[in-house]
């Protein structure tokens, strides 16, 4: 089923989201607001720290339960705009929050911690593709679809990287891309499983695979800062729950979470 998702067109993909959508925010109003579900929309690459931040969350309050929805962050915008129920919304980029805020749908959005891309290859290339400067050498490279944060970061590096590594290094690149995906974990997944020679993810996404892929640093000249926010819904159906997971978030605790996972704190401006 993943495989025939993997190959629709995005239209079609968006389509699909919007059936869950409506799925989702089916099954949350049937559980009730008495069972103190905290619903968490969470862009993919903070699918395991924000796991653990959970649990936490669920022992500092007493029968609360987080139900969280891990994709793309275009995927859950969209979602959110055809009227899927959450609580809390946390993107991997500023565009898809700002474009629920300039609706209304989200309240005081602000950022807690920042992101690295970096180029990741199977184990077994690792000695040919050592540079960012190697990566057109790789037979498949699989990337985001420009819509997702991840996808439109590759793209805004491939343009600065031509600066330094030649004008046809972004086209060169883009030549030997087998697929795009919808999120950043489908992209690590294939490097992961060998379905593709490199791709590009973020630092944290490459920390979960460790062991299992080789890290390939980005030139700083190239590469790009992701911007994480984070917002309560404005029709949250937990307003005082979702503000305490967003405390967590930004606690000194949720800040050493994020840490260890790999992200960073945002550079001051």
């Amino acid at each position: 089923m993943t495989n025939i998702f993997r190959r629709m067109s995005f239209p079609a993909r968006v389509a699909s989201t919007l059936v869950f959508a409506f799925l989702f925010a089916s099954a949350r109003a049937a559980t009730g607001a008495a069972n103190k579900e905290l619903v968490v929309f969470e862009a993919a690459s903070l699918k395991d720290v924000f796991a653990k931040l959970a649990q936490q969350f669920e022992k500092d309050n007493a029968g609360a339960k987080v139900i969280a929805n891990a994709a793309g962050s275009q995927e859950l915008r969209t979602q959110i705009e055809h009227g899927a129920a959450a609580d809390v919304m946390a993107s991997a980029d500023r565009k898809h929050m700002d474009a629920l805020a300039s609706q209304g749908l989200v309240v005081a959005p602000s950022v807690f911690t920042c992101n690295e891309p970096v180029a990741v290859v199977r184990a077994a290339l690792s000695s040919t593709l050592k540079t960012f400067a190697d990566l057109p050498r790789a037979e498949r490279i699989v990337i985001g679809v420009p819509e997702v944060p991840i996808g439109a970061y590759t793209l805004q590096i491939l343009q600065k990287a031509a600066t330094k590594l030649g004008a046809d290094f972004p086209a060169r690149v883009q030549a030997k891309v087998a697929s795009r995906e919808l999120n950043v974990r489908q992209v690590l997944a294939k490097v992961v499983l060998g379905e593709a020679d490199a791709g590009i993810v973020y630092r944290s996404d490459a920390i979960a695979a460790r062991g299992k892929v080789a890290v390939v640093a980005i030139p700083p000249e190239a590469n790009v800062i992701a911007e994480y926010p984070i917002a309560a819904l404005k029709a949250a159906p937990h307003p005082d729950l979702a503000r305490r997971f967003i405390d967590l978030v930004k606690s000194p605790a949720g800040a050493a979470a994020l840490r260890e996972a790999g992200f960073t704190a945002c550079p001051s401006k």
